[in-house]
């Protein structure tokens, strides 16, 4: 089956089957880690894992480095920093940082998936008492049916709370109006000195016609200003000019510091990149 089809017949699934399926898929290598003492505390079992690439624990761990390393060079993330972890997944980022920020720093995250929440609550909150994790039921169409929406959200913290921002891999599975409302939130909480980092799919009219009709992973559903992987799936993946981008940064008052490409639309994979996908750091207007 060709990946376009497949990825169709994935998004088709409701969120409830595609953890299942993930979980089934997964048991053989699970039981494997768990009799074979490959586990670790504070890494899910890859059926469990539902952003990003499933693995083991010590790949788990070393992915969330590589992403601890990104915010130490792109954003300057000091051990002492408040950080704010926008869609903390089910730990990956939050692991490394568990190891790096000192006991004077502190680390909030959110998610829309409740296992994911609760797993990081029961493992690494649990051993690290400035550690926070908050469930907030959103709707989104890849992972919850929520009637609350994202586009209306107000992020449960007081205003100029953290001294850095960041996500990875949310902004590819929103949409734009979303999006828009949480560069608003970014604004409001975030220090005036301080710096957001995010990843995304960009693009420009150079390219826009090769990331639309290239073959595996494109976005062929054109809108106004975005791309979408798929036209009945929002969240499935989107893909934002960057000029829309820089639109809807200083809608909100926040400026573009720098954009670092990443290799997801190389045509040929240029090695000497940091990221699959686009990193964006940006901050307060001065």
């Amino acid at each position: 089956m060709k990946k376009k089809h497949f990825r169709n017949l994935w998004y088709s699934l409701s969120s409830k089957q595609r953890f299942f399926i993930r979980k089934l898929y997964f048991l053989p290598l699970d039981f494997s880690d768990k009799i074979t003492g490959k586990r670790h505390k504070y890494v899910p079992p890859r059926g469990y894992i539902y952003t990003g690439t499933p693995a083991n624990s010590n790949h788990y761990i070393k992915q969330g480095n590589h992403q601890l390393e990104l915010l130490k060079t792109e954003i300057n993330l000091q051990k002492n920093d408040s950080v704010l972890d926008i869609g903390s997944g089910i730990g990956r980022t939050a692991i490394a940082l568990s190891y790096y920020l000192n006991a004077s720093a502190t680390y909030n995250g959110f998610d829309v998936v409740k296992q994911g929440i609760d797993w990081c609550n029961s493992k690494i909150a649990k051993d690290f008492t400035n550690f926070y994790f908050t469930y907030v039921p959103l709707f989104n169409d890849l992972y919850n049916n929520s009637s609350l929406k994202a586009e209306s959200f107000v992020f449960p913290y007081k205003d100029n709370t953290f001294d850095k921002i960041f996500s990875f891999s949310v902004f590819t599975h929103m949409q734009i109006e979303e999006i828009q409302n949480y560069f608003k939130e970014i604004n409001r909480v975030l220090k005036n000195d301080g710096l957001a980092f995010s990843t995304f799919f960009l693009y420009n009219d150079k390219n826009e016609d090769y990331i639309a009709n290239r073959n595996g992973f494109n976005f062929p559903v054109k809108h106004n200003g975005f791309r979408l992987m798929n036209s009945k799936v929002k969240s499935g993946n989107i893909a934002i000019h960057k000029d829309k981008l820089l639109k809807m940064l200083s809608q909100e008052n926040l400026e573009l510091v720098k954009i670092i490409d990443g290799f997801w639309n190389d045509k040929l994979r240029d090695f000497s990149k940091k990221e699959y996908q686009d990193i964006v750091v940006f901050k307060k207007k001065n």
